[in-house]
């Protein structure tokens, strides 16, 4: 059994078939989506995608927060609160970690001013922790507008560089590599990478994979995250 098939067997067996109905976009009751998602199967499938994408669990993993000092769990958020995930390095050099740090952060303030903040969890997992300490990633939460206060965001540090690319290879599917930033005087390696953003119900389900995340329709998915988070 590959990857996506084991993934998608134990979304199967392990999904909460008793998802509360959105108007035409509950796939629990019988209206077209997979079994124990909110919303109905997206335009472009994607399910031979090496990544986790609709249907899917999402992937378990453990990952320090530097700036909160605790470890974090994807597990902790099910029952509780929708997820929207992210991978990224504060030294990206050509715009794509800031559009994907952007969609977070424009989701989370959507949540805010819609009341349900408590509903919904953005992680952005770094895959550079040598250079991203705890106190670059605060500076940098500054500059992009993320809100730490609110209680529902985290930076993820993988605890080396090694680790972190074990996690995306095994369970994201991503191969992140250090290449020489030769192009850029300022930099000693850069990180070619994908730009996948996933949403996760509070089930563990993945709702959506968004694989050109610094392209997506930010208006879109702020309307993803409300419908997955308020379900």
């Amino acid at each position: 059994m590959d990857r996506r098939e084991y993934l998608r067997s134990i979304a199967a067996t392990g999904a909460a078939v008793g998802t509360v109905a959105t108007a035409g976009c509950t796939g629990a009751l019988g209206l077209g989506g997979a079994e124990g998602t909110v919303l109905g199967p997206p335009e472009r499938d994607l399910s031979e995608a090496s990544h986790p994408s609709y249907g899917d669990e999402m992937p378990h993993f453990t990952v320090p927060d530097p700036i909160a000092d605790e470890d974090v769990s994807i597990s902790q958020f099910e029952g509780e609160r929708a997820v929207l995930w992210t991978s990224f390095y504060t030294n990206c050099p050509d715009g794509v970690c800031p559009a994907l740090i952007l969609r977070l952060r424009r989701a989370q303030a959507a949540a805010a001013e819609g009341g349900y903040g408590d509903e919904a969890e953005f992680l952005a997992l770094t895959f550079d922790p040598e250079r991203d300490t705890a106190d670059v990633l605060r500076e940098y939460a500054g500059q992009q507008g993320v809100d730490l206060d609110a209680s529902n965001w985290h930076f993820l540090r993988p605890e080396s560089y090694e680790r972190g690319q074990e996690l995306l290879d095994e369970k994201f599917g991503l191969v992140i590599e250090k290449t020489p930033a030769d192009d850029y005087d300022n930099l000693e390696y850069q990180f070619p990478h994908y730009g996948l953003i996933l949403l996760a119900n509070k089930q563990g389900i993945v709702e959506r994979a968004y694989p050109r995340g610094p392209q997506t329709d930010i208006e879109r998915l702020v309307t993803d995250v409300e419908r997955v988070a308020t379900a």
